[in-house]
């Protein structure tokens, strides 16, 4: 099986949880990272460097043995199936995962939302919102969920999934100081939402991954 994962050239939590998922399962994929010639084609035409057309001219994107199909949750599940990393017969546990990824595409929006007006009042109003209202309430649904799983730091059962990978880099993000109006201290006063995120850059794969691709942990 030849796979190939087509995104933009940024860590950000849509591709990673796909790229670390393959890489904690051991399975080779090309990490293509759409810049330059290659950006500039797409955002104009969809375009692929494999001559395909994104289903929905937004990545990410995967290549399977030449069949593409794109949408995060569908390329995360598909390649979590493939590592172990998302269960392949039990529905229940795969549910579990999947709300979490679902939570993370809402609050994705909620953040790209914010960031809309071109007005830097309106946008500073937005981030306060953002920051101290929607921001609070769904990280403590995360929490909560974190709470309720007396088996282990993670959201489902004993073991890492796509559900972890998916909350650790989307909250790293959050927390980056990237996103003006959000404070790096967003996350001070969710003691397991730390836990699982402490937990996960002490992975050997993932401080492998770090150390590999960007040379340092981010």
């Amino acid at each position: 099986m030849k796979i190939t994962l087509y995104y933009f050239k940024i860590p950000f939590w849509r591709a990673e949880v796909t790229r670390l998922s393959l890489f904690i399962g051991d399975i080779p994929f090309e990490d293509y990272r759409i810049e330059n010639e290659d950006y500039d084609k797409f955002k104009k035409t969809g375009e692929l460097p494999n001559k395909k057309i994104a289903p929905f001219k937004q990545l990410p994107v995967l290549d399977v043995d030449g069949m593409i199909f794109a949408q995060t949750g569908a390329i995360a599940r598909f390649c979590g199936k493939l590592s172990g990393l998302y269960p392949k017969n039990d529905d229940y546990k795969a549910a579990l995962i999947d709300q979490i990824i679902d939570c993370a595409q809402d609050i994705n929006y909620l953040v790209t939302l914010s960031g809309r007006d071109k007005d830097p009042e309106k946008k500073k109003t937005a981030r306060d919102i953002l920051a101290n209202k929607h921001l609070p309430k769904w990280f403590q649904f995360l929490e909560n969920l974190l709470k309720q799983n007396t088996k282990s730091v993670y959201f489902v059962e004993s073991d890492i999934t796509i559900a972890d990978l998916a909350i650790w880099r989307l909250l790293g993000w959050l927390k980056s100081g990237m996103l003006d109006g959000v404070p790096t201290t967003i996350l001070d006063n969710y003691e397991n939402l730390n836990k699982l995120r402490e937990e996960i850059y002490k992975h050997p794969k993932v401080i492998k991954w770090m150390d590999q691709v960007y040379g340092k942990t981010i």
